[in-house]
């Protein structure tokens, strides 16, 4: 729903504000007055093309913005995926379009007050508002706007297997998106798990213990001086106790000095306690030289397992070097590089799930695009039919009206066909599409036909212009009363130039010019007013071609009024 249009410099506007209510919105004025540059306005922001000389005449540029309820639901269409984020920026509930037009017909757009592109308006306004009349091209060659009339007419529970598809089309999507990721990542992800591999083997090969390595270090110390070992334990075992006999080692110089105590034993306990020092001397003496043997004895030059040693270490330090310098980070680095080749093997199996679940899906939609076309192909015809009746009374007793429908080369997001609503304007002359063969009042009329016909779903604001054209009396009421009905529960707007028609209008707007003064340099502005009971009665009456003054047009008026 439209909740306000704004409008500044703008053919003949200068500033207007129009704040349109819900069911039917009348908008009337003299011919000339400016009634159009509304629909000037609505094309603006749904992304149509500026037409030349758009802005008012010495203005530095024309601005319109238009206040939108956001539908329920509206942003969840994948077409709109790239807006969702914008559009939930603002009020809850409520978007802003705009548009700037230089007077060289430059454009800037906007969403929520952000820079956008007129495709993104078209895209977002085109579900906004449904726009017909003379100004109106878009709307009918877009095939989704086709389709969504055919299945609105096809009833709730097709529409409920249309969002189903639709769900399945987006899931579709999705699920091929994360495919192309994970792929994408596959040949770096191979890569990773090889270098992993190798260093998770290259750790575990190795099996690093810190208390291994330091026993290595001593050991590797040791071989490299086993001569120089071997050289002092010799001597300190020569001192000790002599592999001559006749030499005169420490342990034999202290048994000697223990007998010459023990000789004398008992003459003095001073002495007793010296010789029992020398006996614990002798003992110790005698045990150390023996350590000493048993250590030269065990000394010998080792070259292989020098080598090996030296190995084994020169290994340590190479995966320490790569991975933080000590035995410590390289056991933390081993635990990391198996918990990202985890998590690696992991995307593998998303990989495997993402690939069943896009199959899955990919066979959900293709059963539901086959229920789809199924209902519409079986609808077609009773539309065609319906909408021809509905013709008749329009004032088009001559049409001829079909629904054509061509298969997609491929699944599209609406279904497995393409729409084409077909029209015979005159007996005798060749169908072909709404787009290129109705005028303006026509298309008006064809849609209004479709939309009384189809029920008229979703919650678009509708704005016809032109609708009127070529109809009166009779028809005319039939066209007002169709609007009328459109307008339960939701908003119509409707540029016309009927007063049967704006006498069935809930609110009314009239479109006035000022008459200028060339002297003065003025030009012609329009004014937009809503008009109470009083000034309907006058706007019906100027409709009817007669003063408000007029008894008999006022009465007229009045009698349209209360027949509304």
């Amino acid at each position: 729903m439209l909740l306000e249009l704004r409008i500044e410099n703008l053919l003949l506007i200068d500033r207007a504000e129009l704040r349109p209510g819900r069911g039917l919105n009348a908008i009337t004025g003299e011919t000339g007055a400016g009634k159009t540059v509304l629909a000037h306005a609505l094309d603006l922001l749904l992304g149509g093309k500026p037409r030349s000389s758009i802005v008012r005449p010495g203005a530095r540029e024309a601005y319109v913005e238009g206040v939108f309820e956001l539908p329920p639901r509206l942003l969840e269409v994948p077409e709109l995926a790239d807006l969702r984020e914008r559009c939930n920026e603002g009020d809850e509930g409520e978007v802003v379009l705009a548009r700037r037009v230089s007077p060289e017909g430059r454009t800037r757009a906007y969403v929520q007050g952000r820079s956008a592109t007129a495709a993104d308006l078209r895209e977002l306004g085109g579900r906004l508002v449904a726009f017909f009349g003379q100004h109106e091209h878009r709307r009918l060659t877009v095939a989704s706007a086709q389709l969504e009339l055919l299945d609105a007419f096809c009833g709730a529970e097709h529409l409920a297997v249309r969002g189903r598809f639709a769900e399945a089309y987006t899931r579709v999507r999705e699920l091929s998106r994360e495919l192309e990721e994970l792929r994408g990542r596959a040949g770096a992800r191979d890569r990773d798990l090889d270098l992993l591999a190798f260093e998770i083997d290259e750790i575990d090969g190795l099996a690093p213990d810190e208390a291994e390595e330091q026993g290595l270090q001593a050991e590797r110390e040791r071989l490299r001086r086993v001569d120089a070992l071997r050289a002092a334990a010799a001597t300190g075992s020569e001192a000790i106790v002599p592999e001559d006999a006749e030499g005169s080692g420490v342990a034999m110089l202290l048994a000697e000095a223990e007998r010459m105590a023990d000789s004398v034993g008992g003459a003095d306990a001073q002495l007793d306690a010296l010789a029992e020092r020398l006996r614990t001397l002798r003992l110790e003496a005698e045990d150390l030289g023996a350590e000493m043997r048993r250590y030269l004895g065990g000394l010998e030059a080792d070259p292989g397992r020098l080598h090996e040693v030296e190995e084994r270490l020169e290994a340590y330090d190479r995966v320490k070097r790569k991975h933080g310098g000590t035995v410590a980070s390289v056991l933390e680095h081993a635990e990391s590089c198996r918990v990202e080749r985890d998590r690696l093997e992991g995307a593998e199996v998303a990989l495997e799930r993402a690939t069943a679940a896009r199959a899955q899906a990919l066979e959900e939609r293709v059963a539901l695009a086959a229920e789809l076309s199924a209902g519409r192909r079986a609808a077609a015809p009773e539309l065609a039919e319906r909408v021809g009746e509905e013709l008749a009374t329009l004032a088009m007793e001559g049409a001829s009206f079909s629904v054509e429908l061509e298969q997609r080369e491929e699944l599209g997001a609406m279904g497995a066909e393409r729409v084409e609503l077909m029209l015979a304007p005159n007996p005798g002359v060749a169908a072909a599409p709404v787009r290129e063969s109705a005028s303006g009042g026509e298309l008006s009329r064809v849609m209004l036909a479709l939309m009384t016909v189809a029920g008229a779903s979703g919650s678009r604001t509708l704005v016809f212009d032109e609708v009127d054209a070529g109809v009166g009396g009779q028809t005319a009421r039939a066209v007002g009363e169709r609007l009328r009905a459109l307008g339960d529960g939701r908003q119509v707007l409707c540029i016309t130039h009927l007063p049967q028609i704006a006498a069935l209008a809930e609110t009314h707007f009239r479109i006035a010019k000022s008459a200028p003064e060339p002297s003065a340099g003025q030009v012609a502005l329009a004014t937009v007013e809503r008009l109470g009971d009083p000034g309907v009665i006058e706007e019906l009456c100027r409709m009817l071609g007669a003063e408000a003054s007029d008894a008999g047009a006022r009465r007229h008026a009045e009698e349209l009024l209360a027949a509304a």
